[in-house]
């Protein structure tokens, strides 16, 4: 298993994808929250509560979780373009075993996930802290409330992209899985909230665990107003967590266990 890990590493390193992948979080992460806190929440359409407040800034760090179709995307594409490249049957010609090569793709694309949530999760935290400082504004949380909120964020964006790898190499076709995986993230679950009855299963979706762990409940309370409706009752921070494990768990499996018997040519 080792050497097939090993090799995994080097095909990843001789794309391009480690420094996309690097780059989009700390433009996402950094520069995102930087141009968020020069402008202030308050300043936003609709305005938000400042930075200053307990509100403000959970709102403005809990934004950062709607960009989660990101990571989803970058997996998916990462995994189908070796389907779309025909370099899988390459692979599967060398160590047949399927199983264990998927395998060794997942654990290399979850240390990419990890480094992923983690630039994402730094450099946002160094743009708040820089920007606020220099505005001399004092943020409405603690630094360690602060940092734990951030960490969070970055193990959904992780998880998200590994979602991403188990969708890609469950569906296969780079097209399909990307309008499956993008449009599902961008629409769907949108859609789904706005669908009496049907909106009450929002809490135990992907988009809604994504909501409780990172505390950003603006989308779920706009949409519950506008329909006139009570606001979804989102899971504890705990249990989201668990919940988007056992999705991405989920779609690891699915992604070793279908294509098995897949003509890749």
């Amino acid at each position: 298993m080792t050497p097939l890990i090993t090799a995994e590493f080097r095909r990843l390193r001789a794309t391009r994808t480690p420094a996309a992948l690097l780059l989009t979080a700390a433009l996402l992460g950094g520069g995102l929250t930087a141009a968020m806190a020069l402008v202030g929440p308050q300043n936003f359409t609709p305005p938000l509560p400042g930075l200053d407040t307990d509100t403000g800034v959970r709102a403005l760090l809990g934004i950062l979780g709607l960009t989660a179709l990101v990571p989803a995307a970058i997996g998916t594409v990462a995994v189908t373009s070796e389907y779309r490249h025909h370099t899988a049957a390459v692979t599967f010609l060398f160590a047949p075993r399927r199983g264990r090569v998927l395998a060794a793709k997942l654990v290399v694309y979850g240390a990419a996930a990890l480094a992923y949530g983690t630039m994402l999760a730094g450099t946002s935290s160094a743009a708040l802290f820089t920007v606020t400082a220099a505005q001399g504004v004092s943020l409405g949380l603690p630094t360690g409330t602060v940092l734990a909120l951030l960490a969070r964020i970055g193990v959904a964006m992780a998880a998200y992209l590994l979602l991403g790898v188990g969708m890609g190499a469950l569906i296969g076709n780079q097209v399909v899985a990307l309008c499956v995986v993008v449009g599902y993230l961008y629409l769907g679950e949108t859609l789904l909230m706005m669908i009496p009855g049907v909106n009450l299963l929002y809490p135990v979706l992907p988009g809604g665990a994504t909501a409780a762990l990172t505390g950003f409940t603006y989308l779920t309370d706009a949409m519950a107003q506008e329909l006139g409706t009570a606001p979804a009752q989102l899971l504890p921070p705990a249990a989201a967590a668990l919940l988007l494990l056992a999705y991405t768990l989920l779609a690891s499996a699915a992604a070793v266990l279908v294509p098995m018997r897949r003509d890749v040519t």
